[in-house]
């Protein structure tokens, strides 16, 4: 069945790469809607942005979405994440600026909100899209797939020359509630040197040690350190999940990524839906429906260092 919150969850903090401050608000929505963010601070008109793969406007630095009248939201992976790693389908995500507040870095925050109030079924049955053939995209020594699997895998690999990083793989089945206990709470990360180049050229102005892992070398630079010895790599997989979530429907399918970012996993969508042999769109009986992510999922499922 598709759900939706329960009632008005509130969020409010600093986009991290334009440093405004924002307040977001998840509402609930009737069946069928989707996720749909809505910019509170525009002509209600052109306000709404479907969270959709074919309205991303790619960036390397996050994921940002743009409608037919160019009004833009970035930074939506987190949230997204969140939102279907909770087994949420349809919602209203109104934000009165021009990005997602950052919060901690993770979707630790926005998981909170969501299960503290609660997820309602709407009485609607569900669709997912089903792989019966492999796709993949590769740019450069980065690429990224999604192979046919009865549930939704999600396998990464990443290689960083400083040792606080160095070279992290993991793969996870992200049935039931498994997002929310092994990956919700890891934070987005950088190198120092990266965030001196990307403030000199105006960017992170909203970031801090308080809401970004920053390593340099073999140190971690963020006041308490990591939260998982390999949370960067499970960070990348978070900011899969969101990405995946633009596909409108859940996915039943193993993906892969190497060294892959926001642009490449929408690329990924882009040639998934640009080859409709490849999939198959499935009502989701009670069994599929166990295997979703967030199907089950409760407050103690909450990691600790949350």
């Amino acid at each position: 069945m598709q759900t939706t919150v329960t009632s008005q969850i509130e969020f409010n903090g600093v986009g991290l790469h334009s440093g405004v401050e924002t307040c977001l608000r998840i509402l609930p929505a009737l069946p069928g809607r989707g996720i749909v963010f809505r910019r509170s601070d525009v002509d209600a008109a052109t306000a709404d942005i479907p969270a959709r793969w074919d309205l991303v406007k790619q960036s390397p630095l996050c994921t940002k979405l743009v409608n037919e009248h160019g009004v833009s939201i970035s930074t939506v992976e987190h949230v997204m994440a969140a939102l279907i790693g909770c087994g949420v389908h349809n919602a209203t995500v109104e934000v009165n600026g021009p990005e997602v507040p950052i919060l901690d870095g993770s979707s630790a925050a926005f998981v909170r909100g969501i299960l503290s109030k609660g997820i309602r079924q709407l009485g609607a049955p569900l669709k997912a899209l089903r792989l019966i053939d492999t796709i993949e995209v590769q740019k450069g020594e980065a690429w990224a797939r999604l192979m046919p699997h009865d549930t939704l895998l999600i396998e990464f690999k990443i290689e960083f020359e400083d040792a606080a990083i160095g070279e992290q793989k993991k793969l996870l089945n992200m049935s039931n509630g498994s997002f929310v206990r092994e990956l919700s709470n890891s934070r987005t990360f950088c190198r120092k040197a990266d965030v001196d180049a990307m403030r000199a050229n105006g960017l992170a102005l909203g970031g801090t040690l308080d809401n970004a892992v920053v390593v340099d070398g073999a140190q971690v630079l963020s006041p308490g350190g990591l939260r998982h010895r390999d949370e960067a790599v499970r960070h990348k997989m978070l900011d899969a999940l969101g990405d995946l979530a633009l596909a409108g429907a859940p996915i039943l399918g193993h993906y892969q990524g190497y060294r892959a970012g926001h642009a490449l996993t929408n690329d990924l969508l882009r040639a998934l839906f640009a080859t409709p042999q490849a999939f198959e769109v499935v009502e989701c009986d009670a069994e599929i429906a166990a295997r979703l992510p967030g199907a089950g999922v409760h407050w103690g499922e909450i990691p600790k260092v949350a």
